[in-house]
Parts: C-alpha cells; structure tokens; sequence
C-alpha cells in the first residue's frame, strides 16, 4: 500500500498527521476536573457578574506573602453573604473557590487527582496543607 506522506491520514493511521493550524485551536483536551461537585436538586446557575466579584475580591496567588487562612475568611465571608440555603452553600462554595485562585495557586489545584475533592471540608483540608 502506497502511503502519501503530505496527507493528513491514512487508512488504519491512528495518529494523524496535525497542522500547525491544529494546534493553535482550544482545546478540552488534558483538563481534569479535580473537585467533583455533590448531586444537587436546586443547582444554582452561576452568574457572570458573581465570577467576576471572587475573582477581583479575593484573589490568592499562593505568594509568600499571602495568608492561606486568611484567603478562607476573606472568600467565605464573600460567598456567604449571597444568602444561600445550606444544601446550595457548600455546592456554591466549591464551584466558586477556583475562580478565586491565580497563578500558582490554581496550577496546585490542577495537579491534583480528578475528583479527589467531593466536600468543602476536602477542599479547605488540602490549600490549608
């Protein structure tokens, strides 16, 4: 069989020849999803504008200079004062707390395994570590 070396495939050719083009293009692929969010009946939607407010007041970097436990308060104090019900408060909490980390600090929560946080007390156990 006669394979074409300027062709993108060939037949039974599981890896495909890739364009520069290609890989300039986003990509889903190699994002894990480490925080695995409780089943929920009333899941709220989360709102631009709410993304926005942790992401400009309370933002960690993981620098010498910040405080881990006072990056907690700070987004606690924050995410609490959107009035949630219980079951929703923990649910909000950890689909926010990503939003709230930078740089090396939400490179930390990437590395971790996929699913390998599933309540708020496993998320604050592990960045207070």
């Amino acid at each position: 069989m006669f394979h074409n070396p300027f062709s993108s495939t060939s037949i039974g050719d599981e890896n495909p020849i890739r364009s520069l083009g290609d890989y300039s293009k986003p990509s889903h692929e190699g994002y894990r999803n480490t925080i695995e969010l409780p089943v929920g009946n009333n899941v709220v939607p989360l709102r631009p504008d709410t993304i926005r407010l942790v992401q400009n007041g309370c933002s960690f970097h993981r620098l010498h200079s910040e405080d881990s436990n006072q990056h907690l308060k700070d987004f606690l104090k924050l995410v609490d004062s959107l009035d949630l019900d219980g079951e929703n408060r923990e649910r909000t909490r950890l689909r926010l707390f990503q939003f709230s980390l930078h740089d090396q600090a939400s490179n930390w929560l990437e590395r971790l395994p996929e699913g390998s946080i599933t309540t708020w007390e496993d998320l604050t156990t592990r960045f207070l570590a």
